[in-house]
């Protein structure tokens, strides 16, 4: 079996061929030429001649008995020796016109063989119906004539004109218009359904006419709606399997809106040529009205006890939607005019369809809306992240079970759990649908190709639709669990093929033997209307992110501008006001030195604070100049050793540390970092630094220790880090001001406790991690061996590229 019919044919169609003898190929009604079987029904004649030159290229060859003129006679004469030049020209003239009216190409697909070939030509074919008279024998015969175009050749199908007396339109269209008004009457797709079989039924008198819907492009169909004579078993209801319409009579079925046989034992009459010179495959009958019929079809119908059929396409948006499928007891033949009715009916009735579903998907999307108005309306005050929350109303807007938004790493949902599976399902689909429509499926699994057992198994959702807001990912998504559906079948799904009469056949059965299943793997259908207000819904929040997006982006420039402006104004600052700070410091000290011995007490003592102010003021400005630095100079990262880093932080720290009775402990060899070394080195001293400054209490027990090792954390936004920690056992600080102390001139204790300070360290600590992209928090309490409540200092330094 070819993998693309393996493909078309389901997993338990494939195990059922497996399962029989090879005297039945089941995957050969997949692949049949349908369109190219080299034969027509025998109570017809056809003609095929050259458009150029009016040559005749093919003829059938019955016709001597039905044309009076022998298949070989004709075979490379012009066609006008048969039909006269004027018929010929009526000919031309009447597929021209019906190209014209219907919208059709002049040339459709020709006598090529192979798959182009196979595929049908987008829509219905354009054929018109002449009556042209032949002499013959000394007598005039009249005969219906249907012509259609095949690449570069015209085809004419000969019928014997009914011996009945002439066809009276004025006596025929009351009976059509009537039909039609009935059917102009139907609301709903069931009722139009039901009206039509009972019109077709009594415009051709055939003993049971169903309508037939089919379950998605190659899937099953189901009987809608059906009129049957006394004693045939019911049908309404059943489904019956895909492969009782393989894909290429499909095709078939839409390219024309009529197919008649006569008789299911006719003789079929083959052609002159067998195969044709100019394209070495038989003529492509596409078509034609007269077209054989596989023998598979024609088995088919026998088991069924049908010894005439007709079908009516059904299509919608150029594509087929269904049949109206005709069967009758007794071999019957339909004269042109009745067709023409039927094909009339067919057309009207898919309009009609299409009218209904427009209406229904109107008053439904109207609903819609205004659901979505009122997410709207949260929309134009919110984040898009808002919707998401529980009770927003996004899931069930379009009756789903759940939805998310996935925005970078980020993803928020509302509804019932996410499922497991469903995020990396989605990375896999982002590509599946271009950015902005809509891509949905209401049997997921049976799309992934898995078991749909399994599937649910695994998590996975039955039914997905999504909107990729853009090619990285972001993406608007709900999800509906599986909705296990029973289904009444006219035959196993499982077993298509079975023993009957002839041996293993396609053999269906009726109501009498009906196959009930459960479908798997499927959930409720996404209508139109839901897959319309989810773009109505994707429009608003893409422009709702763009506008947010051009906001941030300009509040950014401005904070960027702003503390650009900061950064300079406290270097400008800082280092314009230190000189008259050093000229008011330097004038109080000559006065004290000049008049110190004439001055009061007070006035030295004021002078003296003049100083130390001063000079205090010269030492925060120093700080602040340092500050803002930080923020101004760039930073040089390279990979570096945090042991040499810390060796070189104690060369000015140590001294201090030592004062305290502090001793560095490291537990662990310590790693290599990408960062700025001197930054890093001021981080560190400063650290060190506090823990002097904050160690315990000499009546504290235990000896005064400060930890430094680098730990494996977890970054908020996903994915591994090392960071750096520095822990004391020192007296810790209270829960309440860790956010003070990281704030420019904040001191937990007055200035002239703990060894002074201008409460500029962790400041700068903080601003220097930032720089390097990282983060920094603190624990304390953070109890240590060493005793004490203690501190420990977090930090990572970001990836080498955040700076």
């Amino acid at each position: 079996m070819s993998d693309e019919v393996r493909g078309w044919l389901s997993p338990k169609e494939v195990a059922a061929e497996a399962g029989v003898s090879q005297e039945f190929d089941l995957s050969q009604c997949v692949r049949e030429p349908i369109h190219l079987l080299g034969g027509v029904q025998s109570y017809g004649a056809l003609v095929a001649a050259r458009l150029e030159d009016a040559v005749v290229d093919t003829v059938s060859r019955n016709a001597a008995g039905v044309l009076g003129r022998a298949a070989d006679e004709l075979v490379g004469r012009p066609v006008t020796e048969l039909i006269g030049a004027e018929q010929w020209a009526l000919a031309r003239e009447s597929v021209e016109v019906a190209s014209l009216w219907e919208g059709a190409p002049e040339e459709t697909a020709g006598g090529a063989s192979g798959p182009a070939s196979e595929r049908a030509a987008d829509g219905p074919a354009a054929s018109g119906v002449l009556a042209l008279s032949l002499e013959s024998g000394g007598r005039t015969r009249l005969f219906d004539v249907t012509v259609h175009r095949v690449a570069e050749l015209l085809v004419l199908e000969f019928e014997p004109r009914a011996a009945e007396a002439p066809f009276v339109f004025q006596n025929f269209y009351p009976r059509v218009r009537r039909a039609l008004h009935r059917l102009q009457g139907a609301t709903g797709v069931t009722e139009c359904c039901a009206a039509a079989v009972r019109e077709v039924q009594a415009l051709t008198g055939y003993d049971r006419v169903v309508a037939y819907r089919f379950d998605g492009a190659d899937g099953p169909g189901q009987v809608v709606a059906e009129v049957r004579n006394e004693g045939r078993e019911p049908w309404l209801g059943l489904w019956f399997p895909a492969t009782d319409i393989p894909p290429q009579a499909r095709r078939l079925y839409a390219r024309n809106w009529i197919r008649v046989i006569g008789d299911v034992d006719d003789a079929t009459v083959g052609l002159l040529p067998e195969v044709r010179e100019a394209s070495d495959a038989p003529l492509d009958l596409s078509g034609s009205i007269l077209r054989t019929v596989s023998g598979y079809h024609l088995e088919y119908l026998r088991n069924i006890g049908v010894a005439s059929s007709m079908s009516v396409s059904l299509l919608h948006d150029g594509e087929l939607w269904g049949l109206i499928a005709c069967h009758g007891d007794e071999p019957r033949r339909l004269t042109p005019e009745v067709r023409a009715a039927c094909e009339f009916f067919g057309i009207a009735l898919s309009l009609q369809l299409a009218a209904v579903a427009e209406r229904e998907q109107a008053d439904e999307l109207s609903g819609y809306r205004r659901a979505l108005a009122t997410l709207l309306a949260r929309l134009s005050s919110q984040a898009p992240d808002a919707l998401l929350r529980p009770g927003s109303g996004m899931a069930e807007l379009l009756r789903a079970d759940g939805a998310l938004l996935v925005r970078g790493t980020e993803v928020a949902a509302t509804g019932d759990p996410v499922p497991a599976a469903l995020p990396g399902l989605l990375e896999r689909l982002a590509g599946a649908s271009p950015v902005g429509e809509v891509w949905s499926s209401d049997r997921l699994p049976e799309v992934l190709g898995l078991d749909p057992a399994e599937a649910v198994a695994q998590g996975l959702p039955a039914g997905l639709l999504f909107l990729p807001f853009n090619r990285d990912g972001d993406l608007l998504a709900w999800w509906r669990r599986e909705q296990p559906a029973p289904r009444e079948w006219a035959a196993d799904p499982a077993r298509p093929v079975r023993t009957g009469p002839g041996g293993e056949r396609l053999t269906p059965r009726g109501s009498a033997a009906v196959h009930r299943a459960t479908v798997r793997g499927r959930s409720t259908p996404w209508t139109p209307a839901q897959r319309s207000v989810a773009g109505e819904l994707w429009r608003e929040m893409s422009g709702l992110l763009s506008r947010q997006l051009a906001e941030l982006e300009a509040r950014n420039t401005e904070l960027a501008r702003t503390n650009e402006d900061l950064d300079s104004f406290a270097h400008a600052a800082a280092h314009d006001l230190k000189e008259p700070l050093r000229g008011i410091s330097n004038a109080a000290a000559f006065i004290v030195e000049d008049a110190g011995a004439v001055l009061d007490t007070t006035s030295l003592r004021r002078l003296t604070t003049v100083r130390r102010l001063a000079e205090r003021m010269d030492g925060l400005l120093d700080s602040l100049l340092h500050f803002s630095l930080l923020g101004q100079v760039g930073l040089q990262r390279e990979e570096v050793s945090l042991d040499e880093v810390v060796d070189d932080a104690l060369l000015v720290a140590g001294g201090r540390l030592a004062e305290q009775g502090v001793t560095v402990v490291r537990p662990a060899p310590l790693p290599r970092l990408c960062a700025d070394r001197e930054r890093l080195r001021e981080v560190l001293e400063n650290l060190f630094v506090n823990a002097a400054k904050y160690a315990a209490d000499e009546d504290a027990a235990g000896e005064r220790r400060v930890w430094v090792e680098a730990v494996p954390v977890e970054e908020p936004g996903g994915g591994a880090a090392v960071a750096v920690v520095v822990r004391d056992n020192g007296i810790g600080i209270p829960p309440g001001q860790q956010e003070d102390v990281l704030q420019l001139f904040r001191r937990l204790h007055r200035r002239e406790e703990r060894g002074g300070g201008s409460g500029v360290g962790l400041a700068v600590v903080k601003r220097i991690v930032e720089r390097h992209g990282g983060r920094l928090w603190l624990e304390s309490p953070a109890p240590a061996p060493g005793g004490g409540p203690g501190t420990a200092v977090w930090f990572t330094l970001g990836a080498p590229d955040a700076s």
